[in-house]
């Protein structure tokens, strides 16, 4: 192709998917226990090793991609004649999309010539990855850069990120969750359900006891605002940290109740970055559907 499609590994595939979908990624990175390492999809530190440590009491931190990297990434392919399209994780929650749009200004300036489109996501995790997927599909299909850039502005918040967590551990810690409503949660078996709004920000939606419950309540959010409802024949992405258990029991409630969605339902790791902030217990459900721009139904 005349341009390349470009992200970063927050949007929590797998390197062969990535390779596969021939998307480039660059790297956040996440400090443990004062030990720099790169979120390269599990390869530097396998998932489990990573979640096992934060769960015996590591201590973790994650840093953004910078615009000396950046710039690294986008040269060689302006050198090389392609124009790019890059996608960065949500700008409400990391200042990655300010980092890659600096560096877009600098690379303008060197190549007039090619054509730098940076695009915020508003997204997150592997539902930035299905995004992603999403880009590639329309690319293969013969959409030029500037067709695709504009595909990309107009469907990101179609993209719906639905999550739930049954350890709250790391949200209190983080200070997303007071520690008393954490105690509270936790006593009371709370599984908070949250999704990603127009801002590209987490947002409580409902508090809800216990797994099955939640489980249940994500699906029937999917019913509720997937293209078609119960009709929806588009792909459908999971991630979890760590519990892959409820990330396989939300699947199968999915492919039983949607049967006509594009493939079986794919089930991801949540990444080190965002994990580093959710800790174990997450899992997160991805499909487009109702703009997020809308009021809640």
């Amino acid at each position: 192709m005349s341009y390349a499609l470009t992200c970063c590994s927050t949007a929590d595939l797998t390197a062969e998917h990535f390779a596969a979908r021939d998307i480039q990624y660059t790297c956040f990175h996440f400090t443990m226990d004062g030990v720099v390492y790169p979120d390269d999809l599990g390869q530097s530190m396998p998932f489990p090793q990573f979640y096992e440590a934060m769960t015996n009491g590591a201590d973790t931190s994650t840093s953004q991609v910078n615009i000396s990297q950046y710039l690294e990434m986008f040269t060689p392919i302006l050198e090389s004649g392609r124009d790019i399209l890059h996608v960065c994780l949500s700008s409400g929650l990391s200042g990655s999309y300010n980092s890659a749009s600096s560096a877009a200004l600098i690379v303008r300036e060197q190549f007039p010539e090619r054509k730098i489109y940076i695009v915020d996501s508003l997204g997150a995790s592997s539902g930035y990855g299905l995004f992603m997927d999403l880009l590639a599909d329309k690319r293969d299909a013969g959409m030029n850069i500037d067709e695709l850039y504009s595909w990309a502005m107009e469907n990101r918040l179609k993209m719906n990120h639905w999550f739930f967590s049954t350890d709250l551990t790391f949200y209190v810690k983080g200070g997303r969750v007071s520690k008393a409503s954490g105690f509270i949660g936790g006593v009371l078996n709370i599984c908070p359900l949250l999704n990603m709004d127009e801002r590209g920000c987490l947002i409580p939606r409902a508090k809800i006891r216990g797994k099955k419950k939640v489980i249940n309540e994500i699906v029937a959010r999917m019913e509720q605002y997937a293209d078609g409802g119960l009709d929806y024949d588009g792909k459908c992405y999971i991630c979890h940290s760590h519990c892959y258990d409820d990330a396989r029991a939300v699947a199968d409630m999915i492919e039983a109740r949607f049967p006509n969605l594009s493939g079986k339902v794919e089930i991801y790791y949540v990444g080190t970055t965002i994990g580093s902030h959710t800790g174990p217990g997450t899992v997160a459900l991805f499909f487009m559907g109702r703009d997020r721009a809308l009021p809640l139904l």
